[in-house]
């Protein structure tokens, strides 16, 4: 079974394959329907209408779901587009100081989304026209001195910029980064750092306010929305100052973004209307009707390994609760067939898939003749193979083993491109698909309590 939903506006083509149930009358049962339309109007709600239970510290989490290009593009007394203009001049600024490097700091949601859209749409070894753009390095991530220490050796030979991104500015990770390469900027810059330090932080309260109003000019400190979460947060200054200084167009991952929020708050008819609807329905089948335990998020490309990170933040933060959900977890194919693919095709059937699949590639190349052909690769030479075509061949192959050989239910995303207008596309997308499936799971998408536990225990550890 194979059903396409095709929409040229959204670069995207939806494919159900092989799901082994009559999905589609699933989908129209009137239960079903009922809780969609139940919980598209709690994902459309103002702060005054959600149910109690899903606020968070009494606040509002929707702001994600109203995403426009008006606030961002057309409205001139909108924060947001006056945020976008500054971003965009000190972006100028920067590369007027020949600044090469900029240093982003921040971990999960502060640097996940802007790290999956750079390699997304630029590649994972991108050229930098250093007119339009500098490198980004992403630090702060881990604990790990090995990492800390080599990203700080590198950033000692650049001339580098500071952007820290932190609700609170009290997590260890990025706090511990952003005083060690502080540090090394105020050596480099003998200690004029004013205009090299942009911080990204909540705009009312928190250590990472207080240090930005001590330190840089308010022109420098940007806003994390009080009515997004960091995992949904890739589309505001989180997200938008990294994407710009990595010489991407912005807008474009705006007006994306916004043509696929304008569509997928509909509820009415959702096969025809809302494929994020879709697929949040057959993911909460896989795990109520089916008891799959994983679902796994193929890419077959390695610039979508990031990506992959993001939508398991994304996914995990929000549905794990209350031992319920999916676990999510990702492999890039090719190179993860020669891996886990014996466990995906005969192990444990715990698990269904999703893979995403780009059909036009962002660079490709004909297989080239060799004179000996010790390989025997000549004939696809010979026939003007590309590398491209190569990947398509596999991908048909692995969904077939998969699909039909071993039965694994499949759900298949077809990306015309890895274009900005793609990418926001698939962003919102995949908030709004999450935000329903965690609803029908019954559990608050917004919050994320478990991973206070550990950090109370650091803090317990420290204090002794």
């Amino acid at each position: 079974m194979s059903v396409n939903n095709t929409d040229t506006k959204e670069n995207i083509l939806l494919e159900i394959q092989d799901v082994n149930f009559d999905w589609k009358s699933e989908v129209k049962k009137l239960e079903y329907q009922r809780l969609i339309r139940q919980n598209n109007n709690k994902i459309n709600s103002t702060s005054k209408g959600i149910p109690e239970k899903l606020d968070f510290d009494g606040q509002n989490f929707l702001g994600w779901a109203n995403f426009s290009e008006y606030d961002w593009l057309v409205n001139g007394s909108s924060y947001s587009y006056q945020e976008l203009i500054r971003m965009q001049k000190i972006k100028k600024r920067l590369l007027d100081k020949k600044v090469e490097l900029l240093v982003v700091i921040g971990i999960g949601g502060s640097y996940l989304g802007a790290k999956a859209a750079i390699d997304f749409i630029n590649g994972s070894l991108p050229n930098i026209d250093r007119s339009n753009a500098m490198e980004v390095m992403f630090v702060g991530t881990s604990l790990s001195s090995a990492d800390l220490y080599q990203k700080l050796s590198y950033a000692s030979t650049k001339r580098f910029a500071i952007n820290v991104i932190s609700k609170s500015g009290t997590t260890i990770e990025p706090a511990i980064a952003f005083r060690e390469f502080r540090k090394l900027l105020e050596n480099q810059e003998n200690g004029y750092i004013r205009d090299l330090i942009f911080v990204t932080t909540d705009r009312k309260k928190g250590a990472l306010l207080e240090i930005a109003k001590a330190t840089v000019d308010p022109e420098s400190i940007f806003r994390i929305p009080d009515d997004m979460g960091g995992r949904f947060s890739v589309l505001s200054a989180v997200g938008f100052f990294p994407m710009l200084c990595a010489g991407i167009d912005v807008k474009r991952v705006i007006k994306g973004a916004s043509l696929a929020a304008q569509k997928y708050s509909q509820d009415l008819d959702i096969w025809h209307s809302n494929p994020a609807y879709v697929y949040a329905l057959i993911r909460f089948l896989m795990y109520k009707k089916f008891s799959k335990k994983v679902e796994i998020l193929i890419g077959y490309e390695p610039y979508l390994a990031f990506f992959n990170e993001w939508w398991k933040q994304l996914f995990g933060e929000s549905e794990g609760k209350d031992e319920k959900g999916l676990l999510p977890a990702s492999v890039i194919f090719s190179t993860d067939l020669h891996s886990l693919g014996q466990f995906i095709q005969q192990g444990s059937q715990i698990f269904f898939e999703t893979t995403i699949f780009i059909e036009k590639p962002m660079y490709d190349l004909v297989v080239s003749r060799h004179r000996q052909n010790q390989d025997n690769l000549n004939t696809l030479a010979d026939n003007s193979v590309s590398i491209h075509t190569l990947n398509q061949m596999v991908f048909q192959a692995t969904l077939e083993a998969h699909s039909k050989t071993a039965k694994i239910p499949n759900i298949v995303l077809k990306l015309k491109d890895n274009s900005p207008e793609t990418f926001g596309w698939l962003v919102m997308f995949f908030e709004r698909a999450c935000a329903m499936s965690a609803f029908l799971l019954e559990v608050n998408p917004f919050n994320q309590p478990g991973v206070e536990v550990y950090k109370h225990n650091l803090k317990k550890i420290l204090s002794e």
